[in-house]
């Protein structure tokens, strides 16, 4: 746009007339620049140095509107606030109480746009929102990962844990990468049984391999269980909620619990778990949260607070909260 100036007094009130002109024909009228200097019998060189110089001068400003749908400043002020490497928010628009479809729309655009050629991307196993997400996503028509790694065993039900299967190998397929499982439940009956099964070759074979991650996609888990892993039968028993509960616990990811400032809790629930460990997650370079919904707000506030993840998809519901709090 062209800004309503006062003369200036370091230049000839003609050329400032001539820099308006140049400005209004190319910005307003969208005259392209060869014919400006036609129509005004000058070089282009020079109409291109009076566009450059009205920029410089203020006489041409640029601004940028945006749409409804997009939050970018909203974003920029979460990135900043957090110290994250990148926010989506996503508008729900005709409702807030089912985010999960516009959630699993914008990580599908998202991957879309940063998967690269030879990634090793690391998925938790059990996530409603992931499900949706790879549920939406199209096939590549080139391989854009290497390996798709499961970074859970299986959770609840055996259902369950064949559905937990079936996404890694469907993210594999799609990506055209080679699925990695971790052959074991996902939840055991106590430490020792863990402790044996990690000395398990395959499983170690597995292990050694998530130092290779760089990307991991998760959820990001509430204390209270979502109503997929409650019929999948949930694998965080009551007395486990109850013994986490007590210790602060307000949300995991890949089953590792943490407080409210993000803080991870040392319960006898987390020497149960078969999966990635804390310091082999959080060395991943790209560790991407996908959750949103109100009921989720204090467990992403501590995800993103402990740098449990460091690029956030969610709703704009949530988003203006953790922008509030």
């Amino acid at each position: 746009m062209v800004a309503d100036l006062g003369l200036e007094n370091d230049v000839s009130t003609g050329h400032l007339r001539l820099l308006v002109r140049v400005a209004r024909m190319y910005h307003e009228q969208g005259i392209r620049q060869p014919a400006i200097a036609a129509e005004l019998n000058i070089s282009q060189p020079r109409v291109s140095r009076l566009l450059r110089e009205a920029v410089k001068r203020g006489i041409v400003r640029t601004v940028v509107v945006l749409p409804k749908s997009v939050h970018t400043e909203l974003e920029e002020r979460l990135r900043h606030r957090y110290g994250l490497r990148d926010v989506v928010v996503v508008d729900t628009q005709e409702s807030t109480q089912n985010v999960l479809p516009a959630l699993a729309a914008a990580a599908v655009d998202y991957f879309d746009a940063t998967f690269a050629g030879g990634d090793v991307i690391g998925i938790s196993s059990w996530s409603e929102t992931l499900l949706a997400t790879v549920e939406r996503m199209q096939p590549k028509t080139s391989q854009v990962a290497d390996r798709v790694m499961q970074l859970v065993g299986g959770v609840g039900s055996p259902e369950a844990q064949v559905h937990a299967t079936r996404l890694v190998s469907r993210l594999a397929d799609l990506t055209r990468a080679r699925p990695i499982f971790v052959p074991s439940p996902g939840v055991v009956g106590n430490a020792s049984i863990r402790d044996a099964l990690l000395q398990d070759s395959a499983i170690r074979g597995v292990m050694s391999q998530w130092n290779d991650l760089t990307v991991v996609l998760v959820g990001i888990g509430s204390l209270e269980p979502s109503p997929l892993l409650l019929s999948s039968g949930n694998a965080v028993s009551q007395a486990d909620q109850e013994e986490l509960r007590a210790l602060g616990a307000v949300g995991d990811v890949c089953l590792h619990f943490f407080d409210a400032e993000g803080r991870q809790v040392d319960s006898g629930f987390d020497q149960r778990v078969v999966g990635i460990d804390v310091d082999a997650f959080r060395s991943v370079g790209r560790r991407v949260g996908v959750a949103g919904g109100l009921r989720k707000v204090s467990a992403i506030k501590a995800a993103v607070k402990g740098g449990w993840i460091n690029i956030l998809i969610t709703d704009l519901q949530v988003a203006q909260q953790l922008d509030a709090d």
